[in-house]
């Protein structure tokens, strides 16, 4: 089957990154701190820009923020600050790029408490992902009540750019929550990961 053929999501259809991303990794479960820290940087590097714009730069931030080991970001000096300020191939915002430093080094704490970020996150939602069943024009949730809760916690504990909204983009992106149209084929096969 031609790869236009298939049913997928309409908001994926505009590029080929999107494309790929919506069939290999929008969805899927995650259970893996790095993954999870990757997504984070990510997202918040996005609020205010479209996910487009991000995708076609993860690369660069891939290269700029050490291959998202949290430890070393935990470690970036203002010097190396100045330096990603000059990289034309991430979002050169000193707030975004002093967030994710900061936000690894909460991300830790949370580590310390919890064992793992991925215990920490999946508590928000009761171990399991909700499964939605979303049909053709039926609106998308920005928020839950569970992005909420997660999104009042991680600001307690000192996050920085992670709002209801930017949370509930990961829940969707690391699988915590599945949002693919019942009639995408991805969905069936999320499902049941």
């Amino acid at each position: 089957m031609d790869i236009l053929q298939k049913s997928r999501c309409p908001w994926c259809l505009g590029f080929p990154e999107y494309i790929a991303y919506h069939d290999q990794e929008w969805g899927v479960p995650v259970y893996e701190d790095r993954t999870h820290f990757e997504f984070l940087v990510l997202e918040s590097a996005q609020a205010g820009l479209s996910w487009a714009t991000i995708l076609k730069k993860r690369e660069a931030y891939r290269r700029a923020f050490a291959d998202f080991d949290y430890l070393q970001v935990a470690q970036f000096s203002d010097t190396y600050v100045d330096a990603l300020l000059e990289d034309k191939g991430i979002v050169r915002n000193a707030l975004k790029i002093r967030a994710a430093i900061n936000n690894a080094q909460r991300f830790q704490e949370i580590q310390a408490e919890f064992g793992t970020f991925t215990a920490y996150i999946w508590g928000f939602v009761g171990g399991q992902p909700i499964q939605h069943k979303i049909s053709l024009g039926d609106p998308y949730l920005v928020t839950s009540p569970e992005s909420d809760r997660l999104a009042k916690d991680m600001k307690k504990r000192g996050f920085k750019f992670l709002g209801s909204t930017v949370l509930y983009a990961h829940l969707q992106a690391t699988g915590l929550v599945n949002d693919h149209l019942e009639t995408c084929f991805r969905n069936l096969e999320v499902v049941g990961k």
